[in-house]
């Protein structure tokens, strides 16, 4: 059962509170803020109620109490003198909500059990959040341990060369704004750690950082997903949720292959971007959270809003700040640190001994143009640590693809984006067997977006016929 703690130093209010509450909560009483405080030391609370004028310390050093809690308590303030200078102050130190006396018991039962689910939806976002890094740092090789770049507070990228180095500077400048960012680049290059990056080097790198995958969702649950719902909304919807936005409050919301979304999410996202409000599904009620949006796409969404494919509005909401990641090709200088720290994470995760690269395999491996950019060379340095018996690895060991002509160099034609896009695909169908729920994770893109470009191909294809 929760557990409540009411603090007034009207008995009458204590103990009529303490009736209402107990049949569904844990309650405990304190007199005064001291006392209060002491509880506070002594056992976690999941709420606390307070009543903010009272003998001695009034309510507000209960709410600052709270907030250095290391799991800090819903806190609902309670006062019989209700203004919105009294509701500021109380906010502004932490409080979750605020009340007028005398207490409107249904309303008060009813703040307390959205308080309370909004707190636990929003634990639940975070531990699933710190669960998903954590696993793709150990599937990446470790990134967020591998930093070496010219900012100690940096994070999350290997940034030896002038590119990468820029990359981290703007990503750390930009971090310390409210403005929504627009991360764009190949797939593979790392926009995800980019994003963690200006969310840790953030005044609300202690909030939650969300992720959402758009083009992992159909389109009528990603509006859901982003924005709530109340119980009954839709067949299936048979309890209000959370979404993204408002479990985010305070922090930061990532949204990854933001070109996939729909015409209607769309609109309902200027809409926040404009406002920041929002309103769940079957609900009326606009509600209003303090979130950083910052967005990533490997698509041109400039061009795509010319063409009537997005939003140009849209387009320019999330595009206030944009952080450029070069593929991997254009910052060879990162090749070797790469190679040499995912190497060493795949050795030590195996319980295996670390590869060796001769000086004649690095040579070819850096003149390569990883057209998977970061994922690709992860996923190779995987394969060698796990595949490679003689624990060195020459140039005569190397598959027959890295000694071709670079495929952006003089001695060979160039391949557009969508070329490479689908040849990419091809490769990673082939690795799994035809598996496309597999080939879509070796290459981080959802399932839905593999049958789209599926769907191209076949498209172009009919077309030479």
């Amino acid at each position: 059962m929760r557990s409540i703690l009411i603090v007034d130093d009207e008995k009458h209010t204590r103990d009529g509170l303490s009736a209402v509450l107990s049949d569904s909560y844990d309650v405990l009483a304190a007199s005064n803020a001291d006392e209060a405080i002491k509880m506070l030391d002594a056992e976690p609370f999941d709420a606390v109620i307070t009543d903010l004028r009272m003998a001695g310390k009034s309510g507000i050093s209960v709410i600052d109490k709270t907030i250095s809690l290391p799991d800090k308590p819903v806190c609902i303030m309670l006062t019989a003198y209700g203004n919105m200078e009294t509701a500021v102050e109380a906010m502004k130190h932490g409080a979750t909500d605020f009340l007028a006396k005398p207490v409107d018991v249904d309303r008060l039962e009813k703040t307390l059990a959205d308080a309370l689910e909004k707190r636990d939806e929003q634990r639940r976002l975070a531990d699933e959040s710190k669960r998903r890094h954590a696993a793709s740092a150990k599937k990446s090789g470790g990134e967020n341990a591998v930093v070496e770049s010219s900012h100690a507070d940096a994070g999350c990228l290997i940034a030896n060369s002038p590119q990468m180095r820029g990359v981290v500077e703007k990503a750390v400048q930009v971090a310390h704004s409210k403005a929504s960012v627009l991360i764009t680049g190949e797939t593979g290059t790392g926009k995800e750690l980019v994003a963690h990056l200006i969310h840790s080097s953030s005044p609300r790198k202690d909030k939650p950082f969300l992720p959402v995958h758009c083009a992992a969702l159909p389109a009528n649950l990603l509006e859901s997903e982003l924005f709530g719902y109340e119980k009954g909304a839709f067949t299936g919807a048979t309890r209000r949720r959370i979404g993204r936005f408002e479990a985010a409050n305070g922090g930061t919301i990532f949204l990854d292959e933001i070109g996939e979304i729909d015409a209607q999410t769309q609109v309902k996202l200027l809409r926040f971007l404009e406002t920041k409000t929002f309103e769940r599904l079957g609900s009326t009620e606009s509600i209003t959270v303090d979130v950083r949006v910052v967005s990533a796409t490997n698509k041109d969404l400039k061009a795509m809003g010319e063409r009537g494919e997005y939003r140009e509005d849209l387009y320019y909401r999330l595009n206030v700040v944009e952080i450029k990641i070069p593929p991997l090709r254009e910052h060879r200088a990162d090749i070797e640190p790469l190679l040499k720290s995912y190497i060493s994470f795949f050795a030590r995760e195996n319980d295996m001994e670390p590869i060796e690269i001769e000086p004649d395999a690095l040579e070819v491996l850096s003149k390569y143009d990883w057209p998977g950019n970061i994922r690709e060379l992860r996923n190779f340095c995987e394969n060698i640590v796990v595949m490679n018996p003689t624990r060195k690895l020459s140039a005569k060991n190397l598959d027959a693809k890295f000694s071709f002509p670079t495929r952006h160099g003089a001695s060979a034609p160039a391949l557009s984006r969508k070329e490479n896009e689908l040849e990419l695909i091809r490769k990673a169908l082939e690795a799994s067997g035809g598996n496309k729920s597999k080939a879509a994770e070796m290459l981080g893109i959802s399932r839905r977006t593999i049958h789209r470009k599926l769907d191209e191909l076949r498209g172009e294809a009919d077309k030479r016929k």
